[in-house]
Order: C-alpha cells, then sequence, then structure tokens
C-alpha cells in the first residue's frame, strides 16, 4: 500500500483529461464497395457447440436446412474467419476445437480454386495480444498484435502463409478440405484461445463452402486426432448450428441506441473499396487552408457516420436470421485510397495525413470531430497501414506503419509533405480493416499553419 504522499505525487503526475474539438469538415468518401462476394463467418464469436457456423450449400438433403444459405461461389471471391474457443465454462474439458472449411463441385467438370493469398493466426501462441506503441515502423512485418492484425498484415503484403495450398483441383461431385485448423486451448490459463483467417481465392467454376467447428477426437493414449474429410462431410449433412447463439441485432429501421450491431454469419458483398480521392467533379485533391483540416470516414456505419451522411458497411446478400444485417465494421476489407494532392496557393505548405480514432458520433454535435487527451483506455485500432508517396526529394516512398489507437486518439502523421506553390503529390494509403478493431476510423488531411 502507498504512503499518502505517494498517491498525492501519483495523482499530480496523471494528466488530467481534457476533450479537444476540432471544428473541421467531414466528407463521404467517394467510390463504393466492389461486387466481390465474401464467405463472412464471425457469428458465433465463441463456439463451444460444434456444429455449422456458416455453410452455403443447398439445404437439399441436409438434416438443417436453415443452417445453408444456398450460394455457389464462382470467380473472385473471399474467406473471412474470426472465431473463439473458450473452455471457462466447462474448464476439464479442454478438448480442441477444429475449424474445417469443406469446398463442393457440384458440376460434372473438374473446378480448380486457386488460392491468391491467405493467411491463418491464433491468438496463443502466433500474435497474441501485446501492448505496443502508438505507431511504429513495420518494414518488416513483425509487429501484430492479436490474430487478425497479423493475418491482415500479410495479404496486405500480398502473401500466401506456408502451409496452404497454391490450389485445389476437385473432381466432379466431390469435396475436398480448404482448411483443417485447430484452436486449442490447453495448457492455456484462462482456457481461451482464438482464430482469424483470410484468403482471397478464385474458382473456375461454381463451389459450395461452408466452415464447421467440430471437437478432436481423443485417441486412446488421450493424445488427439484432428477430424478427417468423411468426419467433416457426416457433419455438414447432419449437424445443427454452432453455438451458442449470440443476441440478436437491433432492427437497422428502428434503432433506439445503444445498437447492438450483431456479428455475421452470411455472404457478404465487397472486398475492396478503391477510389481517388478528389475534390467533386476534379481529378486533384486541394489541400486544406492553412491551419485547418478536412477528413474521410473510414468503416463508417449505421449510428457512426461521422457527419458524412455515409455508412460503408458491406451489405449482406444472404444472412442467418438473427445475425447482423450487415457486415458492420468491414472487416477484412481493404481500403485502396489515392489522394492526388495539390497545393494551388501561392506559398509553401506543409501538409500532414493522418489516421485518426475520434469519439463515435452519428451527426457532429459539436461542429467537429471530438477527441481526448489523452485517449481512452480501450483500443478500438490495431493493424498495419501502407502509405506510399514521392518524398520533398522527389523520391518514391514506401512506409509500413503499425497503428494502435485509443478511442479519442488523435494519432500521428503517416506521412508529412513540403508542398511549394502549385506542386502535385500523389499519395497512397491502403489498410485491410482488422479484425478486434471498433469503427469508425478518419482519415485526415491537415495543412499547418505558417510559423510566425
Amino acid at each position: 500500500m502507498l504512503p499518502l504522499f505517494a498517491h498525492l505525487v501519483l495523482a499530480q503526475a496523471m494528466p488530467v483529461p481534457q476533450e479537444i474539438v476540432i471544428p473541421q469538415q467531414t466528407r463521404p468518401l467517394p467510390g463504393h464497395l466492389d461486387a466481390v462476394p465474401v464467405f463472412n463467418s464471425n457469428n458465433p464469436e465463441v463456439v463451444q457447440k460444434e456444429g455449422i457456423l456458416l455453410s452455403t450449400f443447398p439445404p437439399t438433403g441436409k438434416r438443417v436446412a436453415a443452417a445453408h444459405l444456398n450460394f455457389p461461389f464462382q470467380g473472385r471471391f473471399d474467406l473471412f474467419l474470426h472465431h473463439i474457443a473458450r473452455a471457462i465454462e466447462t474448464p476439464n474439458d479442454l478438448r480442441t476445437l477444429y475449424l474445417g472449411i469443406i469446398v463442393y463441385n457440384p458440376g460434372p467438370q473438374p473446378v480448380t480454386v486457386d488460392v491468391l493469398q491467405a493467411a491463418s493466426y491464433l491468438s496463443q501462441p502466433d500474435a497474441p495480444f501485446v501492448d505496443l506503441p502508438p505507431q511504429q515502423d513495420n518494414a518488416l512485418g513483425t509487429i501484430y498484435a492479436g490474430p487478425g492484425d497479423r493475418a491482415m498484415n500479410d495479404v496486405l503484403r500480398g502473401q500466401r502463409q506456408t502451409g496452404w495450398p497454391d490450389r485445389l483441383v476437385i473432381p466432379p461431385h466431390q469435396y475436398q478440405l480448404l482448411m483443417n485448423l485447430p484452436i486449442p486451448v490447453r495448457p492455456l490459463t484462462p482456457p481461451l484461445n482464438g482464430r482469424s483467417t483470410l484468403a482471397r481465392l478464385y474458382s473456375t467454376g461454381p463451389v459450395y463452402l461452408a466452415n464447421l467447428a467440430m471437437f478432436a477426437k481423443q485417441n486412446p493414449d488421450g493424445s488427439e486426432q484432428a477430424p478427417t474429410l468423411e468426419e467433416w462431410e457426416h457433419l455438414l449433412q447432419t449437424g445443427d448450428f454452432a453455438g451458442p447463439r449470440e443476441a440478436a441485432p437491433s432492427d437497422p429501421e428502428h434503432l433506439t441506441g445503444p445498437e447492438i450491431y450483431g456479428r455475421v454469419a452470411a455472404v457478404a458483398q465487397g472486398s475492396q473499396w478503391r477510389t481517388q480521392v478528389t475534390d467533386p467533379g476534379r481529378d486533384r485533391l486541394s489541400i486544406p487552408v492553412p491551419g485547418t483540416e478536412f477528413s474521410y470516414g473510414l468503416s463508417t456505419l449505421l449510428a457512426g457516420q461521422m457527419g458524412t451522411g455515409q455508412n460503408q458497411s458491406a451489405k449482406l446478400l444472404l444472412r442467418y436470421p438473427g445475425t447482423a444485417y450487415q457486415a458492420h465494421g468491414n472487416y477484412a476489407i481493404e481500403y485502396a485510397l489515392t489522394l492526388p494532392l495539390v497545393n494551388a496557393t501561392n506559398a509553401t505548405q506543409t501538409v500532414n495525413v493522418l489516421l485518426q480514432t475520434p469519439l463515435k458520433e452519428d451527426q457532429l454535435s459539436k461542429g467537429g470531430l471530438q477527441f481526448r487527451q489523452p485517449p481512452y483506455n480501450n483500443v478500438y485500432f490495431r493493424g498495419t497501414v501502407r502509405i506510399r508517396y514521392n518524398d520533398d526529394r522527389g523520391l518514391p516512398r514506401t512506409q509500413y506503419w503499425h497503428l494502435v489507437q485509443r478511442r479519442g486518439q488523435l494519432g500521428t502523421p503517416l506521412a508529412q509533405l513540403v508542398m511549394p506553390p502549385g506542386d502535385r503529390r500523389l499519395v497512397q494509403v491502403d489498410f485491410l480493416y482488422p479484425p478486434d478493431a471498433t469503427p469508425p476510423q478518419m482519415l485526415t488531411i491537415q495543412t499547418l499553419k505558417p510559423s510566425p
């Protein structure tokens, strides 16, 4: 126990939280999500009962018809999974939970599924949630906190993790396993672990997919064995929904607050938001007036549009009843933004490009973005952002920044540009919205006030 004077010194040393309001314009992000379908499995997040997490197979002949959405994938599509195994309620049951992705070719000809990029990580031991500084150079890709952060980092760099096939060739009317990976909880304390997965795929013909959860079978010696393809097929045909089911979301047509967005078990639409950010009707983006800034919403959502009037959440083509109505948060969606900045003033200007996490609002109640200094403890964004531009010497630069932003955090510049009069500078900002983040964020362009 600290003596009284130590408490007084500690209290004096701790900064008094201050609310900061930056009067500024917030703008809707130009462009839109593409039409690439996404197999999006995140409900239930915590899995304690084996069964069907998400199936796009036809319901015909299945024991639980409602668990099958009847959606064939063909051409480009994504696969996103984010699930947790927890044995806290039954601490003596430490069996390993497996996630199996089963793929079926319903046609009369072989189908090839190319694995373009893919990554899947556990929180333990692959990517534990460690406390990291707000901004670090991540050129080598070795900085991450959490499995979603690490998986998005890999795919952003165009990688296919070791262990993934480069392609599957599926004979007519046959099944194959794309993924069969564990979420172990033994010997963790508490017995809790998670896995995040993203794969970008291309199929030469229609295929159906399912994400299934099954506990490992135990051998006589106490060791475990992974489920076989035949066991996964049997679960697909006879299984019920995995559980426990999560709370139903709020009706988006009748939001009363606080909103329950729900988790996604659906076929979503949209893999990338790729756009050029310009002044309306122009091919350039004029920098702000010196001493001011403007911001574009990133992953804005219902009741969190930040004054932009824009809900960026991916729509769902098909969903399970009781799950989210939209892919709120846009987990695993890539933002690929090009900013053709122009200094149209007659003086040299210093321009910052930042990612920020202001307090969430729908309309700006105070005429600008609200921040808190120091920010709240809750981490709202942890992930790697890539920025590419020509520096002040005209040399091309590519910088990977790993960011950890807490609720209400102002952020620090991803890039600072000193732009002479008439200077044009192309800036590209890319990231995949990481699981375990909380939207929205803002991309801010700021022109510093000249020094007196």
